[in-house]
């Protein structure tokens, strides 16, 4: 049995993640910014009475932030015993991906090179297999937590 993926599309890019690495996917309301942090770090906000640090990926990747008007759908994981929000710009489906993890082929944008682990094909298309804590691992969010 082929494990379950979340797909969706996260600064702009198709992504798929393991499900088990998925503890919600939730309307943001209020992200209170936090002055001092990085541009990849877009705030606080309330889930559930945690604290969750709300991580805007396309400023991670590109630079570039998600427009405000833009930032209500986030992935919520735990990580390291923190809870983050990983801000991403639709979810299509939660599904297997009959075919598994296929390894990295074609040209891939070097910016996500640090985040890619494989491929997984969904709808005919191909998908980036990601894991939210690759975005902390270099201890560019630790600051955050």
């Amino acid at each position: 049995m082929k494990q379950l993926h979340l797909f969706a599309t996260l600064a702009g890019t198709r992504v798929a993640i393991a499900a088990e690495e998925v503890e919600a996917v939730v309307r943001l309301i209020d992200i209170s910014p936090v002055p001092g942090l990085g541009g990849h770090v877009a705030g606080l906000s309330a889930l559930r009475s945690r604290v969750l640090t709300v991580i805007d990926v396309a400023a991670l990747i590109y630079g570039a932030p998600t427009p405000a008007d833009k930032r209500g759908l986030a992935i919520i994981a735990a990580i390291g015993g923190h809870s983050y929000a990983l801000m991403v710009d639709e979810v299509s489906d939660i599904c297997r991906a009959p075919g598994g993890a296929l390894p990295l082929r074609g040209q891939l944008d070097p910016v996500w090179k640090p985040y890619a682990r494989a491929l997984v094909e969904h709808a005919e298309l191909p998908w980036l297999l990601v894991s939210p804590s690759a975005f902390l691992e270099s201890g560019i969010v630790g600051q955050a937590a």
